[in-house]
């Protein structure tokens, strides 16, 4: 093997020699506009034909969660070819979920959330943000058709439990007003004064305002006013909702009219962080400022109140246990006061006006001393807070250089800086200047985190010097590298720079990273490798990619069958002998047949049909429906949703992302 690679990779760096022979080959002739509309309508004919196979062939399955996974999957891609049909296909998974829902136990967990069986809420989720993409008042309708039969149980203060519990439903309502702002923002901010009058104050409703700035800048003037006016009348110190908005309203900084721009302060190091997009004009900005800050100084220090003056009955709490209650109240925290919740909200309150102090100097400077002499006495008092604040507001303006990141970390709270700093080296790589990311590894990295970022820079240099004189070299440092990983990865590098100077060259060494992977997988990483060589073959070779691709396929339908007899013992990717389609991210499995499908829908745009003919080789319908769907989207060019992520939803934010193929 190793002469064979030693072989190839001489061949492959001796034949740079040949680009000027190379470069006077005729051109390829590029296909006419005509062609590629042909082109294009082919592709979609196919994957219309095979989404109606998909839609069939799901109707088969027992569990009525794959059904409606694949119901809302298929609807979402039909919507711009069949309205009508995709409309009838969410109305049957909105059916469906009811039914679910109708069967489910009705008793509630100690949070409060009905045991109805999480699935049912996960793909009500994924139903209503689906429709969102299309149709805003269908979302809505759809909604409320599934909204849960038993109402959430909200946990009262006294309760062994405390926590500020969040109502499922009410979070998806906020969820789908930020989706829908893009697509009418009109009704989004109709919707979101409702839920405004109701009490409620959206996380999203700084999105809608900026959204409804782009149609009706009003409108938007009016809304902007009614929250600031709705927070100012809550009481921030027992509304969590409303000083969390207030306080997202404020990071971003004011919107600074055009017309007043000239005007403005000169002095940029004054200046609040722009980051991310402002939604409050200046003077509203001021009076949401003023307003929390009034909030914020009504905490005082630990010391001088009584938040733990009432520890007998805590763990830990060093005081002695009396009275006949004393083993309940140590195996149970004593849930707060009014008055200790309070305090806890102003010191939260305060935390986030150290990340605006630029702006307070800036619009109220007169009370400025006041906050960073609270800010003291309470000891939170941190002025990197600030400046990483405004570092990272700086860094989301476009994209950073290395030495943009290195100041950002420098500030940044402990936990971050090497993550930060990691990101500094490669971007360093990425500009061309590898002693400048060996430096920052070197003196900010440590442990297995800098040999990795060192190893990369390796790769990287060894690439560049992917010539005959730096043959010995590149062959020495092959061969010092320990696991075919590795190997791989250093093979694929090479092949990547050689893609523009010789592409005869880059495909030999991609014949030897596959030479290396032709083998049944160990593991998830080994197949994670020969999907990475299938990707970068599909560029140059679709046909050596399907070779990489093909023995996979066989090797997982045999794990498949697998863990088909072990379920219930030692896996439980199946249920009632079915894999679940709506869980693609729920194990090692399911996650490697997702991304074959993701491979198999690349290799689609250019050979269709035998894309196609590869994902029926799947044994088990399953992983084919996931496989084809796959497919489809990457030959409609469509981004696919991925199922929503469940602990995202119980703590206030969506998952519904979306990733281009």
């Amino acid at each position: 093997m190793r002469k064979t690679l030693v072989l190839t990779l001489t061949l492959a760096f001796v034949s740079a020699a040949l680009l000027p022979a190379r470069a006077q080959e005729p051109a390829t002739q590029q296909p006419t506009t005509e062609d590629l509309a042909k082109q294009k309508e082919a592709l979609e004919k196919n994957a219309y034909r095979l989404l109606e196979q998909v839609i069939d062939e799901a109707q088969a399955l027992r569990l009525p969660e794959n059904r409606v996974h694949i119901q809302i999957g298929a609807a979402d891609l039909l919507w711009d070819h069949n309205q009508g049909r995709a409309r009838s296909l969410f109305s049957l998974a909105s059916d469906a979920i009811v039914e679910m829902m109708r069967t489910a136990p009705t008793n509630t967990n100690q949070r409060g959330i009905p045991n109805q069986d999480r699935r049912s809420f996960s793909l009500r989720q994924e139903l209503v943000l689906a429709v969102a993409r299309h149709d805003a008042p269908l979302a809505y309708q759809l909604l409320a058709a599934t909204k849960s039969p038993t109402p959430f149980q909200n946990i009262t203060v006294g309760s062994p439990n405390p926590r500020p519990q969040i109502n499922p439903d009410d979070n998806l309502e906020q969820t789908l007003l930020g989706r829908i702002a893009a697509l009418d923002p009109k009704l989004a901010a109709q919707n979101a004064e409702q839920m405004m009058e109701k009490g409620q104050f959206p996380r999203s409703l700084g999105e809608v305002i900026n959204q409804l700035q782009r149609q009706d800048a009003d409108a938007a003037a009016r809304l902007a006013d009614k929250t600031v006016k709705r927070i100012q009348s809550a009481n921030l110190l027992t509304n969590n909702e409303a000083g969390n908005l207030a306080q997202s309203l404020l990071t971003v900084g004011p919107r600074m009219p055009v017309a007043s721009s000239a005007s403005a302060p000169s002095d940029t190091k004054s200046q609040p962080p722009q980051g991310r997009s402002p939604v409050l004009e200046v003077s509203a900005y001021t009076d949401l400022l003023s307003t929390v800050i009034d909030s914020a100084l009504k905490v005082v220090p630990q010391q001088q109140n009584t938040q733990r003056g009432n520890q007998g009955g805590r763990p830990g709490g060093g005081g002695p246990n009396r009275g006949p209650n004393a083993q309940q109240q140590n195996n149970q925290p004593t849930p707060p006061t009014d008055a200790q919740i309070e305090q806890n909200n102003a010191r939260r309150l305060l935390a986030g006006l150290q990340m605006v102090l630029p702006s307070i100097d800036l619009y109220l400077p007169g009370r400025a001393s006041a906050v960073r002499q609270k800010l003291s006495e309470i000891g939170v008092a941190d002025p990197t807070r600030a400046n990483f604040a405004q570092a990272m507001n700086a860094l989301q303006q476009g994209k950073p250089n290395a030495d943009a990141l290195v100041q950002a970390a420098a500030t940044a709270p402990q936990p971050m800086q090497a993550r930060i700093y990691q990101q500094a080296a490669m971007q360093a790589l990425d500009e061309g200047n590898a002693d400048r990311a060996r430096q920052i590894a070197s003196d900010h990295l440590q442990g297995g985190t800098r040999d990795s970022v060192m190893q990369r820079i390796d790769f990287r240099e060894m690439a560049k010097k992917a010539d005959g004189a730096r043959l010995e070299e590149i062959r020495q440092n092959l061969a010092r590298l320990s696991s075919e990983a590795d190997k791989v990865s250093l093979l694929l590098q090479i092949a990547s720079d050689l893609q523009n100077d010789n592409p005869k060259a880059q495909l030999q060494v991609l014949e030897e990273a596959r030479q290396l992977i032709n083998h049944r997988a160990a593991n998830y990483d080994q197949f994670e490798d020969q999907l990475r060589v299938a990707s970068a073959f599909a560029q140059v070779d679709p046909a050596k990619s399907f070779e990489v691709l093909e023995p996979g396929i066989s090797q997982l339908n045999d794990l498949l069958s697998a863990a088909a007899v072990l379920s219930g013992f030692e896996v439980n990717i199946f249920r009632d002998g079915e894999m679940n389609v709506s869980n693609q991210g729920g194990s090692g499995l399911n996650s490697t047949i997702s991304r074959y499908g993701q491979e198999l829908a690349l290799l689609a745009k250019t050979d269709f049909e035998r894309s196609e003919m590869l994902a029926g080789r799947f044994q088990f319908a399953e992983p084919r429906i996931v496989a084809r769907l796959s497919i489809i989207q990457g030959a409609l060019g469509v981004r696919s949703f991925t199922q929503p992520n469940m602990n995202a939803i119980r703590n206030g934010g969506g998952s519904f992302t979306f990733r281009p193929q």
